[in-house]
């Protein structure tokens, strides 16, 4: 198969100017005025890959990372510095909410205009208004200015004026994210059956689990620079892996501030509660070698440590912890109550060790929470609710959707 996009050696440059002109009177005085050097920008140095037709290509990486960048080098709306773009083929782009229309037509006329863009001709956009229309589930303010459309319409609009047109090839930036779940869906499956029809899409998407599954390839760009290039699985794998670095990173500077500082005193949150005849005095999440940090593995071992300090003898306390996912679901309560572990009395301090051999959690963020109450569980000495951040990845795991993993075994038999 013959390439239909092209980067060889692409380099994008773009000059930063710091004096503002924001009125007539400072712009005039700038005509006069000699404008101080701008700062060098590169959006992208040096990137080279190739999308052969038929293909799917992810770009990923962090928030200007430069993958808006490349698109609009593809459909030559900026044009690079330095290096060659080659493409072939009609392009349809989404690259911005609304773009390629005009606001003070109506959807109707906007269609025809972007039609007519796209080299087609009026009769021919008149055959394909009904698909677009039914697609985009606006018929109703089809002849009102798009002005007054609200981003999900336009968003809606503009991606059935899009897939309607039959592109060679088919660029979305983001603008699914606008739509609600309902569009997304069958945004998704309209993707999918260009992909089925060997139409090549340009995919970007912070929903790495989408790229992985659409494109056959991916590029992976941090700031302006190519990091890896290659088969989609792969690509996102060496991502997400710098990912789970600087996550770790990141949160271990934030466990040391709060040392340093004294902010890891929680005496005083409003997320703790208790008489507090026994305190839970730290709390630390462990690896297979006793090591703390805060990102872990799917199936990696965890354990996690309370520390307490009874301030007088108590008899039969009970230990538990709760984890929840981000989004507020309560997923596990366990404690030494229901486990029929039973702890004769504590005085002084000592420590307390829940361990998952094989923790079922997939990727995401979660709370933790810890406790120690009474033999009845209804009093509670010590609880810190969701107070602790237990941060899953699934680099190496092949189920992806959901938040447990069931580790479970297929079995197919055949006529």
């Amino acid at each position: 198969m013959s390439a239909v996009i092209e980067f060889s050696n692409v380099s994008k440059r773009f000059m930063l100017h710091k004096d503002e002109r924001r009125t007539v009177q400072e712009r005039v005085i700038g005509l006069l005025r000699r404008r101080p050097p701008g700062t060098e920008f590169w959006a992208l140095r040096d990137v080279s890959f190739q999308v052969k037709e038929g293909q799917s290509l992810g770009l990923v990486g962090h928030n200007g990372a430069g993958k808006s960048t490349a698109l609009k080098l593809i459909t030559r709306i900026l044009e690079p510095t330095s290096g060659n773009v080659r493409t072939r083929g009609r392009i349809a782009a989404l690259l911005e909410l609304g773009s390629g229309f005009h606001p003070d037509l109506s959807g109707r006329e906007n269609l025809y205009l972007y039609g007519s863009l796209m080299g087609l001709s009026r009769r021919e956009m008149e055959q394909r208004l009904p698909e677009i229309i039914a697609f985009a589930d606006i018929d109703e303010f089809l002849d009102t200015e798009i002005k007054h459309y609200s981003s999900g319409m336009y968003t809606r609009l503009a991606f059935a004026a899009a897939t309607a047109v039959d592109p060679d090839i088919l660029i979305t930036d983001e603008v699914l994210a606008v739509g609600d779940e309902a569009f997304q869906r069958k945004c998704m499956e309209r993707i999918y059956d260009f992909r089925r029809a060997g139409k090549t899409i340009i995919f970007v998407s912070h929903a790495l689990e989408a790229v992985r599954s659409l494109c056959d390839v991916a590029v992976w760009l941090d700031h302006g620079e190519q990091r890896a290039y290659g088969p989609a699985g792969e690509v996102i794998d060496a991502y997400l892996a710098d990912v789970n670095r600087k996550e770790q990173e990141r949160l271990a500077a934030g466990q040391d501030r709060a040392r340093a500082s004294g902010d890891a005193d929680l005496s005083n949150s409003p997320f703790r509660r208790g008489s507090r005849e026994i305190e839970i005095t730290g709390v630390q999440l462990l690896d297979a070698d006793g090591a703390e940090r805060s990102v872990f593995q799917t199936w990696a071992p965890l354990t996690i440590r309370m520390t307490y300090l009874a301030h007088e003898p108590v008899r039969q306390p009970v230990f538990g912890i709760g984890i929840y996912h981000q989004s507020g679901l309560w997923l596990s309560g366990p404690n030494t109550g229901f486990d029929g572990v039973t702890i004769d009395q504590v005085s002084g301090t000592g420590v307390v060790d829940y361990t998952i051999p094989r923790l079922p959690l997939l990727a995401g963020r979660y709370a933790i929470s810890v406790a120690v109450v009474d033999a009845t569980q209804m009093h509670i000495y010590d609880l810190h609710d969701r107070l602790y951040t237990l941060v899953v990845q699934s680099d190496h795991v092949q189920e992806r959707y959901g938040i447990f993993g069931l580790h479970g075994a297929w079995r197919w038999q055949g006529a």
